[in-house]
């Protein structure tokens, strides 16, 4: 486990800039207030295609659906947060279920070096979707410190566990796992005793970002000072309303363009979003109000891009 430091404090893991923390209370006026918006119980996608071919001096990211990114940097290759279950539930038969198939399942994707998970809520660390990749051969995932136990139950021949800041070598590239703004749990009793984050990758000269669920927060500056600016990231843009209750957890586009431009990110893609609907605000109001984040933040739409579900990128 982690030494003291300024997010772990023997017990129970923090954040340095503010807490996340919501009571029951809170969590029962938000669902009161009765203020979501429906979603449709199913959208069909065209048929993903194929992944492109790279270059041997190119990076693409693949968007999968919610959080689950394929990552393709020269001699490495990362798959972050896979979730391909139905629901993003510790049970098959409640919770939230999805209203987009997974891009890919386990079978359809290429070879993968190494899983990385952020953090250990249902829609980021689902077992089946490990489980079924471990039998598949995947030999190493990645966490932060506290989830190593569950992850190892899932079959991982190579299991390992970071504070912030720290690297890892894989397959010639490094991955460092890096802060973010959250919090954790499985049950109602293991509040905050792992620790969350994102992680960026270096590999083959070239550089990528992903954040994980974060609220925004000084730590986007941070990191850039830090591991310098990123070639290609991926940044939260759904599940931010209410803001009263979401924004200490959760982005919004507007939050999601601001950590693009403090990470110097040469360019970024949308994630979480249209996958799960977990918070109020409705399925294509993400994309809406990302482009009003663009407008006035006066980047061009290539410069942080909405990908269709199964869409590649290579910028």
């Amino acid at each position: 486990m982690a030494n003291l430091s300024d997010h772990f404090d023997g017990r129970r893991f923090f954040n340095p800039w503010g807490s996340s923390a919501k009571s029951l209370v809170d969590v029962l006026r938000w669902k009161l207030a009765g203020g979501a918006e429906p979603w449709p119980s199913r959208v069909v996608d065209a048929p993903s295609p194929p992944l492109p071919e790279l270059g041997p001096d190119q990076c693409s990211v693949t968007f999968l659906g919610h959080a689950s990114l394929l990552w393709r940097l020269p001699g490495l290759t990362v798959l972050t947060d896979p979730i391909f279950s139905r629901r993003a539930s510790p049970f098959s038969w409640i919770g939230p279920a999805r209203v987009r198939p997974a891009a890919f399942g386990a079978a359809g994707l290429p070879s993968v070096d190494t899983v990385l998970v952020s953090h250990n809520h249902y829609d980021h660390m689902d077992l089946p979707t490990l489980r079924s990749l471990a039998a598949r051969g995947v030999s190493t995932v990645v966490a932060p410190l506290g989830n190593g136990k569950t992850l190892r139950a899932a079959g991982f021949a190579r299991v390992i566990e970071l504070d912030w800041w720290e690297p890892v070598e894989i397959a010639g590239g490094r991955v460092t796992l890096t802060p973010a703004q959250h919090w954790s749990s499985r049950s109602p009793f293991d509040r905050n005793r792992a620790l969350w984050g994102g992680f960026k990758m270096d590999a083959g000269g070239r550089s990528a970002f992903f954040p994980g669920d974060t609220g925004y927060g000084p730590h986007f500056k941070i990191i850039q000072e830090r591991l310098g600016p990123v070639d290609l990231a991926a940044l939260p843009i759904g599940a931010y309303e209410p803001r009263w209750f979401m924004a200490s957890m959760h982005m919004d586009p507007f939050d999601a363009v601001q950590a693009h431009r403090d990470l110097g990110a040469r360019a970024s893609a949308a994630m979480h979003w249209g996958t799960f609907h977990l918070t109020d605000e409705g399925i294509e109001a993400p994309l809406r109000r990302l482009e009003s984040a663009r407008t006035a933040a006066g980047l061009a739409p290539e410069a942080f891009r909405i990908l269709a579900h199964g869409e590649s990128w290579i910028p």
